[in-house]
């Protein structure tokens, strides 16, 4: 546990919060700067007057001001590999900066770029970066072993090759390259991890680029860092007898599909992207709701609301979809609008229009409209038509619920199977634009989650497709937990396979 005299700074931007650990515990100056919203680690580290930034997000700007206040120049932007859940700010960092863009070996960008040798090292001031050539979640993933001033080993950044508790998974790269197979990929992963990062010091601090709620893996921990040693201990897929075949067989287990919106994050990644900046500038606008309604029919465009779920369910413009910015906003959009090019329309609460343009930007989402000026008040006074959805306590769910109801329940498989209503259809919501066949039609059906955010996105989706017959629960099982409704016997997860 750290003290209030190890926090070297913190600060609070588009809904994330970041707490930088220094330098008690570190011997070198490097820090964490972590995302929840995409649970996404970028890294810092400063030596001497030169800085070095490891997978940046979009916006660059805290990089920027971090380097300011260490009177450091950025000199290398690292990158661990081809992003596919989010779009790196390397392009706008380097040249803002004039730092260098290095990716690892076989990476081929089409633009300026350091492609780095196997084992090559790079000064960071007193300290070494050393790249580390660990194919497998892709083929150019890349580790970065950290040396500090005497040329002690103090960390090393793994990017996706491996989590704390899990590795990534090994089917993104075949989206790219024909010849490919997950289990080719999983292969390459298995002999990285024995031959390139197992036999380094146990005493190294493992520093990945996801934690829990990243879709890069699928059992990651909500810890952030780990030594190496423990991991080793505890990691299913650093086994020591584990032979290949069940490492492949453990690793592809449970994986579900990737993201539909993966591969076009990987490609724009890799071709480069027009400047934040400019996305914010084109997409900012004002639209009275006369103009508004105009280009939502002329457009095409979906009409994106990111207020809190129970301001929506009260009240919303018509086949509009749901996915409040106080939840992980980014990766549902992703998720669910999965084309990266589609247009959008934003309703937001005062003030958040330039927060929401940016965090739709770190999963590529760059073709906003414009935003609905004055909200659903302007909206509703201009005279146009709202909608709302059925809502309920968990208390009149409880109050209603017969052996008969239909319950449709949100969740995750795994959180289906740990617990639920008796009887209840699980489809969980990353999956409904390909299962719309299994929602029950012209009946009157229960739809929960969690607690309460999921179902209302999945609510204003099905309603756009024309189902209205669905009552939200409130709280989701949280709440229903506390009434009479009869649930399965809980289930410990890591009992489930």
């Amino acid at each position: 546990m750290f003290e209030p005299s190890d926090i070297l700074f913190f600060w609070k931007s588009y809904n994330n919060f970041y707490l930088i650990l220094f330098p008690k515990f570190y011997p070198m100056k490097i820090e964490q700067i972590y995302t929840g919203c995409i649970a996404q680690a970028a890294y810092y580290l400063e030596s001497n007057g030169e800085a070095a930034i490891f997978d940046p997000l979009r916006e660059v700007q805290p990089y920027l001001d971090r380097a300011q206040k260490d009177h450091a120049t950025i000199k290398y932007i690292f990158e661990t590999h081809f992003h596919a859940d989010f779009v790196s700010g390397h392009i706008d960092l380097a040249k803002k900066s004039n730092g260098k863009i290095v990716y690892g070996p076989t990476a081929k960008p089409q633009f300026e770029a350091i492609i780095a040798e196997d084992n090559q090292e790079f000064k960071v001031g007193h300290y070494t970066v050393k790249a580390i050539h660990t194919p497998g979640h892709t083929l150019e993933s890349t580790c970065y072993l950290l040396l500090d001033e005497n040329g002690k080993q103090h960390g090393i950044i793994t990017g996706d090759t491996l989590f704390i508790g899990d590795v990534g998974r090994p089917d993104l790269a075949q989206a790219l390259v024909e010849d490919l197979t997950q289990e080719k990929l999983a292969s390459y992963l298995f002999d990285s991890l024995r031959n390139k990062i197992m036999p380094l010091s146990d005493d190294l601090i493992v520093y990945p680029s996801h934690g829990a709620g990243s879709a890069c893996g699928k059992n990651m921990s909500k810890e952030t860092t780990d030594t190496l040693g423990n991991q080793k201990k505890t990691n299913y897929a650093l086994r020591a007898d584990m032979t290949r075949e069940e490492f492949t067989k453990e690793l592809l287990d449970g994986l579900g599909l990737p993201p539909a919106y993966f591969p076009q994050n990987v490609l724009l990644n890799i071709q480069g992207y027009d400047s934040l900046d400019s996305i914010i500038e084109k997409s900012n606008k004002a639209l009275n709701p006369k103009e508004f309604e105009m280009l939502a029919n002329q457009s095409e465009a979906v009409i994106l609301d990111v207020r809190h779920e129970n301001e929506y369910v009260k009240k919303h413009i018509p086949n509009s979809i749901f996915i409040g910015i106080q939840g992980n906003f980014a990766p549902w959009v992703g998720a669910l609008l999965a084309d990266v090019n589609q247009k959008i329309l934003l309703v937001t609460p005062e003030n958040k229009e330039e927060e929401t343009i940016t965090r739709l930007s770190r999963v590529g989402f760059d073709h906003v409209l414009g935003y609905l000026k004055g909200g659903l008040e302007a909206w509703t006074a201009a005279g146009y038509e709202t909608d709302a959805i059925a809502s309920i306590s968990p208390e009149q769910f409880a109050a209603e619920l017969t052996d008969s109801s239909l319950v449709v329940d949100a969740r995750k498989p795994g959180e289906f199977e740990a617990e639920h209503v008796e009887n209840a259809l699980n489809i969980p919501l990353d999956t409904i634009n390909a299962n719309f066949s299994m929602v029950p039609k012209n009946e009157t059906f229960y739809l929960h989650c969690a607690g309460g955010y999921r179902s209302v996105i999945m609510a204003s989706i099905l309603k756009s497709r024309g189902f209205h017959d669905l009552i939200n629960v409130e709280k989701g099982i949280s709440g229903i937990r506390n009434t009479n409704v009869k649930l399965t016997h809980v289930v410990c997860p890591s009992n489930l396979k």
